[in-house]
């Protein structure tokens, strides 16, 4: 049995790619919303909800997993670390499959920096009076601090996801300040975006082309809008970038090891 922790584009594609090979297994998303994103992808049975190292492991050990696949977003460190951390406890084989990165063009309008705070810091610097954050919401209150405390406005675009649109709320934004659209957009879509909400600086994650960063860069260097960036966390070790050398493997490992 194969366990994919999925949620993604790329897991759904792969989820799509293990269905129509008869693999047999179980997919686990974050939220509710990827799972339904997900049932037309696959036949395989979807979990859905955050699951810790301990839980995993359960799960491992109650559905005879033999293989663990992680295609989890770049950026969801503790999904990652909860998978290899339960694995390593079920003896269970592990393979992290993380989407190719982007080459971030030169430009003095793009500002790179290590981590949320410092992003927060930096777009309150760059901002007249309006961030457009759209890095998500994990780490929204770091924002929300931020942007308060310097009496700069944050609007914020999200996925249409009701925990999300909650945390929000919770946050004190205002509904005319959340954007909850399914991207990635087209650059147009972005520029429009940027225009409408009166950006002063756009806040991103290096999410790839499949998260649709090329577009949002394209669209505010297009606008002469700067651009706050979030580096991607440090791979994990042996990580894979290509979905067809990640299905070979599993179909190789399956034929020599899952009964």
């Amino acid at each position: 049995m194969i366990l994919l922790l999925a949620g993604t584009a790329e897991g759904r594609k792969i989820a799509a790619r293990l269905s129509s090979a008869g693999h047999r297994f179980i997919t686990c998303t974050a939220t509710a919303y990827g799972g339904r994103l997900l049932e037309n992808s696959s036949a395989a049975e979807i979990i859905s909800g955050r699951l810790d190292a301990e839980e995993l492991a359960e799960l491992i050990r109650n559905r005879k997993v033999e293989l663990v696949v992680d295609a989890t977003h770049p950026y969801a460190e503790v999904a990652t670390a909860n998978a290899s951390r339960a694995c390593a406890v079920t003896a269970t084989k592990y393979i992290r499959y993380q989407r190719p990165g982007l080459v971030i063009p030169k430009s003095p309008l793009i500002y790179p920096v290590q981590g949320y705070q410092e992003a927060a810091d930096q777009a309150v610097a760059l901002a007249a009076q309006n961030i457009f954050l759209a890095s998500g919401v994990k780490t929204i209150s770091t924002f929300v601090t931020a942007a308060r405390a310097a009496g700069k406005k944050l609007t914020v675009r999200l996925i249409p996801d009701l925990e999300g649109l909650r945390r929000c709320l919770e946050m004190g934004i205002e509904p005319g300040d959340i954007v909850a659209m399914q991207g990635p957009f087209s650059t147009d879509l972005n520029k429009q975006l940027l225009i409408h909400y009166r950006a002063d600086v756009l806040v991103t994650k290096e999410s790839g082309t499949t998260g649709g960063t090329d577009a949002k860069l394209a669209a505010a260097l297009d606008l002469a809008i700067p651009v706050v960036i979030i580096k991607r966390p440090p791979v994990p070790e042996g990580a894979l970038d290509n979905i067809e050398e990640l299905l070979a493997i599993i179909a190789l490992y399956e034929r020599t090891e899952i009964k």
